[in-house]
């Protein structure tokens, strides 16, 4: 059996294949890892990766050992005071008597290392964003949102060793073997029979026959040479990303700036709005995205406004739905366009605006939309538009509501409003 050992020098991501098994046999620790690490990241902290860390227990490897019972002959390193057919008395056990190190141990008695490792910003994203998708994204024109699918294009003369195509590249090794080694065959099976023919012939001419016998090893000598397996050989399996046509989608994205929204509350909005931006990019491309902020006044904003803007108000909701319908009705006709929505409020409310938000997104937006995802962010007991919003998601398949109470509860309600349908 044929053994392939790649020589050649790593470039700076060393033992890449390595890597990826070693990520694909904890990921589910590594995503529990990444879960974590979305709640201590500044908000506007996208270009980097991620410092990972794993009980060392949980990534050790399986071994075998021996059983109980039975002669067993060990030596040890540094025995100086047994020889052989001494038994060995069992170490004291209990009482603190089992352990002579010198170190402090852990007050409960228990502790275990950790491996710590980085992940890059693509491995990093990846993670993140894993089975995440728009929901009901449906192909009303096949235009702007390109989606890559990976496809098989032959092969390549480079690559990771994970993508050695076998096979291919014993086949470039016999062809290479068989070039080689052609002509060196043709003239050794010449020289054999001359040989033969000076064996046979009358008288001997054992000089001749000499000559030929040196000939004929340094021709074998050379044949031994020609390797079985060449890095000129190695053919990989080449990969690549074809764009898949898909639906055009906007998504609006409606957040609560008035007063009651006190800065750590406005904190976990924007990192709210700050994965589902990434993910949106980091899915899809081309992708419509819609600011809206909104006091007792909505506006449509930028990017850098929306997130570090510091203007503020009361509040009175539907003035941003107001705004989002006529924006939807001006430039996103509904049978080209998907219809998405993300809001955002502490739930505080005009209480007469509250019953107002229900009828609009009940007559105009929840008919058109895709889906419509609603975040309150509250420790306090629910008010009104919580209250109105219940009934709409009684009523509505493509509504959804969400409570976050703290930073660490962002990413998990995340994951529930975008979570990929399996069929």
């Amino acid at each position: 059996m044929a053994q392939f050992i790649d020589r050649r020098l790593n470039g700076k991501n060393k033992s890449t294949v390595n890597r990826q098994r070693f990520i694909r046999r904890h990921k589910q620790k590594i995503k529990e890892a990444v879960s974590d690490a979305v709640n201590r990241r500044s908000i506007t902290d996208t270009d980097n990766g991620e410092d990972i860390t794993l009980p060392k227990s949980d990534i050790t490897e399986p071994a075998f050992h021996q059983g109980q019972g039975g002669h067993r002959e060990r030596v040890h390193p540094g025995n100086d005071q047994f020889i052989r057919g001494d038994k060995v008395e069992r170490p004291p056990s209990g009482g603190g008597q089992g352990g002579s190190g010198e170190g402090d141990a852990s007050p409960d008695g228990e502790g275990q290392d950790e491996f710590i490792f980085q992940i890059s910003k693509d491995e990093y994203l990846d993670i993140l964003f894993e089975d995440l998708a728009l929901p009901n994204l449906k192909k009303n024109q096949v235009n702007r949102i390109t989606e890559w699918k990976t496809h098989r294009a032959g092969y390549q003369t480079a690559g990771i060793p994970s993508n050695i195509a076998v096979v291919r590249s014993l086949q470039q090794s016999l062809a290479r073997r068989t070039a080689m080694s052609a002509g060196k065959k043709r003239k050794l099976r010449e020289l054999e029979e001359e040989l033969t023919s000076l064996r046979n012939c009358e008288p001997a001419k054992p000089l001749q026959e000499k000559s030929i016998k040196e000939e004929i090893e340094e021709i074998r000598a050379q044949m031994r040479r020609v390797p079985f397996i060449d890095t000129f050989d190695l053919r990989f399996k080449n990969y690549e990303k074809r764009p898949i046509p898909s639906s055009q989608a906007v998504m609006f994205c409606l957040m609560d700036v008035s007063g009651s929204m006190d800065q750590a509350t406005k904190d976990i909005a924007k990192r709210f709005y700050v994965l589902l931006y990434m993910f949106l990019n980091r899915t899809y491309e081309n992708v419509e995205v819609v600011f809206i902020r909104h006091h007792t006044q909505a506006k449509e904003v930028d990017e850098h406004e929306f997130f570090y803007s510091q203007e503020t108000g009361g509040t009175i909701v539907s003035s941003a739905l107001k705004l989002m319908d006529e924006i939807v009705k001006d430039r996103y006709p509904t049978n080209q366009w998907n219809i998405y929505a993300a809001q955002a409020s502490d739930g505080d409310n005009w209480a007469d605006d509250s019953p107002r938000c229900k009828k609009l997104l009940t007559e105009a937006l929840l008919p058109i939309c895709q889906y419509y995802s609603y975040i309150e962010i509250t420790r306090r007991s629910h008010q009104t538009l919580w209250h109105e919003y219940e009934k709409l998601e009684s009523e509505f398949d493509n509504f959804a509501m969400k409570n976050i109470r703290a930073v660490e509860d962002i990413f998990p309600v995340f994951r529930e409003l975008f979570q990929k349908e399996h069929s």
